[in-house]
């Protein structure tokens, strides 16, 4: 059964990087006024929201899933021409995006008994997200049947990896994931966080004092997750991810470059920006990879 892909917004995927890969995404809403949410990518701009961001850092925005509604809009014409639909949400740990996509797959079904809907929790999120979704449209670009893609998915998606720091902990205390008493004082020493996102949640793995130096552990924390692990780093797909900063990630990407020569023969690494799914929680100044093994590795 030919079949399409559908992944929420949250793969950080739009415009072409989406179109080019034949993935079609249901858009998260961003608000930076009460009760006034836009599409993200459709509405307002990635880049928009960091500007915004940037300009009012007094402002703190807010982000609201897709809707039922909108995932049975999506999925309807689909099924309707006789075709597989195959949908990627973001971890169930950080939106209940993939509840909304199940309950469009079971309200189609009562109209549509024999339509073939799956719907996968990635348990993951932004860049390793869209790395995720990437597979999927490679997976059917060779030929995968919509079940076998389904089985290589849920065998790779353990392996997604984000390693990343902020610019600073103002988002993250705004959203009660640290205390103010102790994230102000933080702030204060310019202390950077160093986070990793494993099997859906987030993690702490050190601190370091100012950005230069936050950036340099990035590219020893990356190191180290192969190394120390014996992962062949030849196996994974690595994206750099950012929020504002375009210059930045152009900077570390090519010294990710020079870094994994090391350990790899990896020649290029693409850059995403970050969405404002997880940048309402980090700020405008996230950095850092999203790292998924290949599903044919």
């Amino acid at each position: 059964m030919e079949y399409k892909i559908i992944a929420d917004g949250a793969c950080d995927l739009y415009g072409e990087n989406a179109d080019k890969i034949g993935v079609q995404i249901v858009p998260f809403y961003v608000a930076f006024e009460e009760n006034v949410y836009k599409k993200e990518g459709a509405e307002i701009e990635v880049r928009h929201f960091y500007k915004e961001m940037v300009e009012n850092p007094t402002v703190f925005p807010k982000t609201s899933m897709p809707s039922v509604q909108d995932y049975v809009d999506v999925f309807t014409p689909i099924v309707k021409a006789g075709e597989g639909v195959l949908c990627i949400c973001i971890t169930t740990k950080f939106s209940g995006s993939y509840n909304s996509a199940v309950n469009a797959r079971n309200m189609l079904l009562e109209d549509y008994p024999d339509a073939k809907i799956e719907v996968i929790d990635s348990t993951l999120n932004t860049v390793e997200e869209g790395i995720f979704v990437r597979e999927a449209a490679r997976m059917k670009a060779a030929g995968l049947s919509l079940e076998e893609s389904v089985q290589a998915l849920e065998r790779i998606k353990s392996t997604g990896r984000i390693i990343f720091t902020v610019g600073s902990l103002d988002y993250l205390i705004h959203g009660g994931r640290i205390g103010k008493v102790l994230g102000g004082a933080v702030n204060m020493l310019g202390i950077k966080p160093m986070i990793v996102m494993q099997d859906g949640e987030i993690f702490s793995s050190g601190m370091a004092r100012g950005r230069k130096k936050s950036i340099d552990k990035l590219l020893v924390q990356i190191k180290e997750h192969f190394t120390k692990n014996n992962i062949n780093a030849n196996d994974y797909e690595i994206v750099v991810g950012y929020g504002y900063d375009y210059d930045e990630a152009v900077s570390f990407r090519d010294r990710l470059l020079e870094s994994v020569k090391e350990y790899s023969d990896i020649t290029s690494i693409d850059i995403y920006q970050i969405g404002a799914t997880v940048g309402v929680h980090t700020g405008p100044y996230p950095l850092g990879v999203g790292l998924l093994k290949k599903y044919d590795a």
